[in-house]
């Protein structure tokens, strides 16, 4: 049964950073190729975030900068200066002042930079319904899906019931493993006109239990097209 169609395919190089927009996007058993597969690590070894945990340091603006890969090498471009490459010389001054003393750009090792499943989907009547409730517009940019699908649904979270299923998106077939869960980051401003707003939070928690868009795991590797059919197995 189809269930709606890829509208957008993002990639984020280097975790918590904004990332890039794609036509297509391969897709290992790992998740998207090159997705969040660095990030900035302090001298503990906790990663930035824009949230604070055992394994996460909450490190303030990281949304004002990007990133995105040329071949297999990320780039930062920081929201003042020029971009620079993972293998210059000169991106541990750019982590730097982007983090501060002590940062440094690190590749994943054992530990799997993706906070739960490498792949996030979020439809269309996800943010139609957070519009609603909200009052206004919520940007798929503030959600960071791996995979916004276009959906006729009517507003809902109608993702949620997905968790379970296997998708087939052209050739590449997922699993659906749980709801995401979600953080202040969806409040925080970003370049673009998306300015802080604390109410995008509050009101998935009282809409939907703090949850918008669902988590999923690569059965099947391939490469994913915008336009492709979405369809459940």
């Amino acid at each position: 049964m189809s269930l709606g169609t890829v509208a957008a395919l993002r990639r984020y190089p280097v975790k918590s950073l904004r990332g890039e927009d794609l036509e297509r996007m391969d897709v290992d058993m790992r998740g998207p190729v090159g997705d969040r597969l660095w990030a900035l690590v302090d001298a503990e070894g906790k990663l930035a975030s824009g949230k604070p945990t055992t394994r996460f340091r909450k490190v303030a603006g990281l949304l004002e900068h990007s990133s995105r890969l040329d071949g297999d090498v990320p780039v930062i471009e920081p929201a003042r200066g020029e971009p620079v490459r993972g293998d210059d010389p000169d991106v541990g001054t750019a982590v730097e002042s982007i983090a501060g003393p002590g940062w440094r750009l690190a590749r994943e090792d054992r530990t799997p930079h993706h906070d739960a499943s490498p792949i996030l989907l979020v439809t269309s009547a996800t943010l139609a319904r957070l519009a609603e409730v909200v009052g206004s517009e919520v940007e798929s940019q503030r959600l960071r899906p791996s995979i916004l699908v276009d959906v006729s649904d009517p507003p809902g979270f109608v993702e949620d019931a997905w968790v379970g299923r296997d998708l087939d998106i052209g050739a590449v077939r997922l699993h659906v493993t749980e709801r995401c869960e979600r953080c202040v980051m969806v409040n925080h401003a970003q370049p673009g006109g998306l300015s802080h707003r604390p109410e995008v939070l509050k009101e998935i928690g009282r809409s939907n239990d703090v949850c918008a868009g669902v988590y999923a795991d690569v059965v099947v590797p391939g490469t994913l097209e915008l336009g492709a059919t979405v369809e459940t197995v």
